[in-house]
């Protein structure tokens, strides 16, 4: 490490595309113990670009932000990946860190999220990744339901293959896995986080989700994750056939995802919140 660099515990890698007031909440929920943390802001050519002086305003010392300007709309893929490669471009010159982290605009941290995160992972130094439960809302409506998955990685690897159990803005990873592979896919249109962490279970490094609700993620009728469903239900059958190592299990989760894409959402909706217990 460069002698001076500025340690953090860790980064949290935000992208940003024309949504300046889901920026700010999700960075007016961002908390830890002791501030020492950048969060890293990549504004993916927004019409009105984000400025870092508003940032560290709305902060009030509260962490260290690191802005990004792309000068066009890159996608999400390419977005994170430009800020991904800064961490690894800067890490152990311009600073120091353990761990990188992730939120979307639009989505809230629970107050101890980052803390529970941060202290699971000093205490597990065996896991290189980790998820916690969340809960879905769409926030004009008041309709939620919260979205349970396996904890441990042995039965984390076997539900993979039937849907996502690190749900984007819920992860943790730690630093050093990312000399292995430190760029999102980009040939897995819309679930290039389920291609980056299976190709991460695929090189063995080991998993972990907290049975915690530590995020709220909002539902966005009109954002891009309802539109493009389809395109990423159908890359999540060509991450499962490019990494899946178990053949039965291949079979019935493509077989589940095709059911998927047949399924209205709306129908499926009303299935999570039913199973979840919310009304």
């Amino acid at each position: 490490m460069t002698p001076g660099a500025i340690r953090y515990d860790f980064i949290v890698v935000i992208p940003c595309f024309n949504d300046h007031k889901g920026l700010y909440k999700s960075l007016n929920s961002i908390a830890y113990q002791n501030n020492n943390l950048l969060i890293l802001v990549i504004d993916d050519g927004s019409e009105v670009a984000i400025q870092k002086s508003d940032l560290e305003n709305l902060l009030l010392h509260r962490a260290t932000v690191q802005l990004i300007t792309l000068s066009e709309n890159l996608g999400i893929t390419r977005a994170l990946n430009k800020g991904l490669r800064w961490i690894t471009e800067n890490n152990g010159n311009a600073f120091s860190c353990k761990y990188v982290a992730r939120l979307d605009c639009g989505d809230l941290c629970a107050p101890e999220r980052f803390n529970r995160q941060v202290h699971f992972l000093d205490q597990n130094q065996e896991i290189d990744l980790l998820g916690t439960w969340c809960t879905f809302e769409d926030f004009e409506t008041g309709d939620k339901f919260v979205y349970k998955t396996p904890t441990e990685d042995r039965k984390i690897r076997r539900a993979m293959y039937f849907r996502n159990i690190f749900i984007h803005p819920t992860v943790m990873w730690r630093i050093e896995i990312m000399k292995l592979h430190h760029d999102y896919p980009e040939n897995f249109p819309h679930a290039e986080d389920y291609g980056l962490f299976y190709q991460w279970m695929d090189a063995d490094f080991r998993t972990a989700v907290l049975p915690e609700k530590l995020v709220t993620c909002r539902i966005n009728p009109r954002g891009l994750s309802l539109a493009n469903r389809n395109h990423q239900l159908r890359s999540r059958i060509k991450v499962i056939n490019a990494y899946g190592r178990n053949k039965i299990l291949k079979v019935l989760g493509t077989l589940k995802l095709w059911a998927l894409i047949a399924i209205p959402y709306p129908l499926i909706f009303r299935m999570k919140k039913l199973i979840a217990g919310e009304r």
